[in-house]
């Protein structure tokens, strides 16, 4: 309930921040047409954002014939959560990892590359894919996929205030507030704050489907041992020219960070840090 909280107040303030971009940019009218915009950008996540994430990843649907091990784990973890059964996919890609997507567990689908099932044991396969149905029970893959996209849609508005100030502005608020100094500040603050809002987001999420997966699988260090497994196989990882890409909008939606990076970047992680969520793990006991 902390968490689903946290994430409500999170998501508001990303809504906000983007009528808070349209106030600069047109005044009151931009104003209501930023708003209106989040609500469109919230309709449009809600129905098609697992397709696009499927269709981005050329993921194959597969039957039991085809995969026996991934469905047999996936039916026994769905009858302890209680939710119905995901679409399975495999993803065509030795980066170890995986991914959950869907509306609710209604319209769910879970993903799992190659390279994870060339790399995991059964069982933590299993601590991984309980970890996936956790986000698709808290209905997670909706939350990340509105706020990844409120997330683009803001740093895309300020872009355009930073046009607007070498312009002289869009007749909004900068002619009568803030001038061109507030639109400056607009346009490099707003894609900060909402990267930050948008992490915390997944953040939370994760140690959430953490505690949640491992409750469902009863093996919290069938999970811990995956995470080890997978962080240290996505720092080694090599591409293959075959091998589907991660890409960073969708990054969040991945088990553990597919990409890689500096100093910097760690900055702005869409994942808490593995060793931590790999120490609470294991101090969970059933």
């Amino acid at each position: 309930m902390k968490n689903m909280l946290k994430t409500t107040v999170l998501l508001a303030a990303l809504t906000g921040l983007l009528v808070l971009i349209g106030d600069y940019l047109g005044g009151t009218g931009g104003m209501i047409i930023a708003f209106m915009f989040a609500i469109i950008i919230n309709f449009g996540s809600y129905w098609y954002s697992d397709k696009i994430v499927l269709k981005m990843y050329r993921a194959k649907e597969v039957s039991p014939a085809e995969a026996p091990n991934l469905h047999r784990i996936v039916d026994g973890l769905v009858m302890r959560a209680g939710i119905p059964k995901p679409k399975v996919y495999i993803v065509e890609s030795g980066m170890p990892n995986a991914f959950a997507t869907g509306r609710n567990p209604q319209h769910a689908a879970v993903a799992a590359t190659t390279g994870i099932l060339e790399l995991l044991s059964y069982e933590e396969m299993e601590g991984v894919l309980a970890h996936e149905l956790a986000h698709v029970k808290n209905r997670d893959t909706l939350i990340s996929a509105i706020a990844a996209t409120l997330a683009g849609v803001v740093t895309m508005l300020a872009s355009w205030a930073q046009w607007a100030a070498i312009f002289g502005g869009f007749g909004g608020r900068d002619d009568d507030d803030g001038g061109i100094i507030g639109l400056i500040a607009m346009a490099i603050v707003a894609p900060i704050a909402a990267s930050l809002i948008q992490l915390a987001i997944s953040r939370s999420r994760e140690y959430a489907a953490d505690a949640e997966g491992a409750s469902i699988c009863r093996k919290p260090w069938a999970l811990a041992d995956a995470l080890e497994k997978l962080e240290y196989g996505n720092s080694h990882y090599r591409p293959r020219i075959s091998d589907v890409q991660a890409k960073e909008s969708s990054a969040h939606m991945f088990i553990v960070n597919p990409l890689k990076g500096g100093a910097i970047q760690s900055l702005f992680r869409t994942h808490p840090v593995t060793d931590e969520r790999v120490k609470r793990l294991r101090a969970m006991r059933f």
